[in-house]
């Protein structure tokens, strides 16, 4: 019987040796896409430098979930306001565009365009949390329930 994985393995390596170039192209166009995409969206934090960003700068953290997700669990003192609301809501955030933002998600996607939306309206240190409340659980940190 014929061992298909080790078939595969040698048929992607016989590829990526008659194909360098377009291998060597695929790489670079993946490092400009994930450096675009980091910088337009923020420098992400793990759950370690989001609780000393509190704790040491005075950060303010903004999750961005539903209301009815925020109330199931949440980070000790965050503000909640939903991504459908945060244009009605951004001038809330006012007092806090010389401190530190970490915006907070369920999976670390939606946090993105919160955090290039917030530097666009003057806020000069934002993050988003990388992994979202997702890796704050993951992580066995404290959630805050009502």
């Amino acid at each position: 019987m014929l061992d298909l994985s080790i078939w595969g393995k040698t048929m992607f390596v016989e590829f990526l040796i008659e194909h360098w170039q377009l291998a060597a192209a695929w790489l670079v166009l993946l490092f400009l896409l994930l450096n675009h995409e980091n910088r337009r969206g923020g420098k992400a934090v793990t759950p370690q430098q989001l609780s000393d960003m509190v704790n040491r700068e005075d950060a303010l953290v903004l999750d961005i979930r539903d209301s009815g997700e925020f109330r199931q669990g949440h980070i000790v003192n965050s503000l909640n306001i939903p991504l459908k609301d945060i244009d009605n809501r951004i001038s809330e955030l006012g007092t806090h565009k010389e401190k530190p933002v970490i915006v907070v998600c369920k999976i670390g996607q939606s946090a993105t365009g919160i955090t290039k939306q917030l530097k666009t309206n003057g806020f000069t240190s934002v993050y988003k949390l990388g992994g979202g409340l997702s890796e704050w659980t993951a992580s066995n940190l404290p959630l805050v329930k009502q």
